[in-house]
């Protein structure tokens, strides 16, 4: 698929004329995500797009997202029903401090050490948002900077053993109990969560895609 970073009002309107627009497939199995979908009125459906999540040598983080965002909404293209025309929405976000990717924590020690190394300081969250349709692929991306307040060993092991970290990227939950860590947000929230709405919602106008609809 062809990669447009700054989608055209022309291919939105193509689109928009072509198919219809009833829902948009999410190729997300996040429930942060259709959540965000559900604020905003957005009708989906969730539709598998399991992608390898590993970094590349040298890769930075800009690369990466927008790398693993284009992957999961081609896999979730592939996936559709036969004959399926929706668009496919999909995201991905990554925790990064001095230039190196934070992923998933592979275990208590690992989820700790990783706290430890956020507390204190500012880090940066990108998250790239696709949505795919036809031969398109628009991207978009947030950045934001996170600021946490100093955490000492124990408070980073007591919130790890509360079960939240165990499958974030960065070892936290900004929407959940690690909003206690946060002084200072710098960018968007949801764009921290993990699906940037501002962007979100400007991708999915220029398809043509409804929002603010009831479930």
């Amino acid at each position: 698929m062809k990669l447009t970073q700054t989608g055209s009002e022309a291919i939105g309107q193509r689109i928009g004329e072509t198919i219809s627009m009833e829902f948009v497939y999410l190729a997300s199995a996040s429930p942060r995500r259709r959540e965000l979908l559900r604020q905003i009125g957005v009708p989906h459906r969730v539709i598998e797009a399991a992608v390898d999540e590993s970094v590349l040598p040298g890769e930075e983080g800009v690369d990466y997202v927008a790398r693993l965002a284009r992957a999961k909404a081609e896999a979730g293209v592939r996936r559709r029903p036969a004959g399926a025309l929706e668009p496919v929405l999909a995201a991905d976000t990554a925790v990064v401090l001095d230039g190196r990717i934070l992923g998933k924590p592979q275990g208590r020690e690992d989820g700790a050490r990783m706290l430890g190394a956020l507390a204190g300081r500012t880090h940066r969250v990108l998250t790239a948002v696709v949505l795919a349709q036809g031969s398109e692929c628009r991207l978009r991306l947030s950045e934001s900077e996170v600021t946490f307040r100093p955490i000492d060993t124990a408070e980073c092991r007591a919130y790890w053993d509360t079960g939240e970290p165990c499958d974030k990227a960065g070892g936290y939950a900004i929407q959940g109990l690690a909003a206690v860590f946060v002084s200072r947000l710098h960018g968007s929230f949801s764009g921290v969560v993990g699906l940037p709405l501002f962007e979100t919602a400007q991708l999915l106008g220029e398809a043509g895609i409804p929002r603010w609809r009831r479930p």
